[in-house]
């Protein structure tokens, strides 16, 4: 019997709902999280770190802000470790640089948590540098990502890369005013 590989995923949070979005569905945490540390597949979970940028506390955010501010209620009651970072007012928009704690917090986890696999659940290429650190150190560097949605730069610093269209297609509609199609075979190139 061979031993589990043990698995720490860090996830984008901005990223992977705008990829789901894409595609008009809602995100299922859960099913991520599963699917990607599979024990049937000799995969064994550390942990999975969700990471959120929290729009500034200024009364055009507002709603935006509570719906962000749900979502870390949800996934901390869940059992999701969740890191958020508050923002700041940039244009008519915000930033919050949540990928540079990202980036910092995987290179410690990494050091303390001595995974076999670090799974990246991100398409953002700003995280090329980071997977190819972390493959010097010895650790298989996955990353998880709509395919569509993946940048070139971070899919050639992987080890390898997890196509999650096929997770998302048994995800629930976002909208169900939009007409429902199945995105597993879907190509944005036919």
């Amino acid at each position: 019997m061979t031993a589990n590989r043990r698995v720490l995923i860090l996830a984008d949070s901005d990223n992977t709902f705008l990829a789901a979005q894409t595609f008009n569905r809602k995100l299922d945490w859960h099913k991520i999280c599963n699917y990607l540390a599979d024990p049937n597949e000799g995969r064994e979970l550390i942990e999975m770190v969700i990471y959120v940028g929290l729009p500034p506390a200024r009364e055009r955010f507002e709603e935006q802000r509570k719906s962000k501010e749900q979502f870390i209620y949800w996934a901390k009651s869940n059992g999701f470790l969740v890191v958020h970072k508050e923002g700041k007012p940039k244009g008519d928009d915000y930033e919050t640089n949540i990928d540079i704690v990202m980036a910092m917090d995987a290179i410690e986890l990494a050091i303390e948590a001595h995974p076999d696999i670090v799974v990246l659940v991100t398409g953002d290429s700003d995280f090329a540098y980071l997977a190819e650190k972390l493959r010097r150190r010895g650790m298989r560097v996955e990353v998880a990502s709509v395919e569509q949605s993946l940048g070139h730069d971070l899919k050639i610093a992987a080890s390898s890369v997890i196509d999650l269209i096929e997770l998302f297609d048994t995800f629930e509609q976002h909208n169900e005013a939009h007409s429902y199609f199945p995105i597993g075979n879907y190509s944005f190139f036919d």
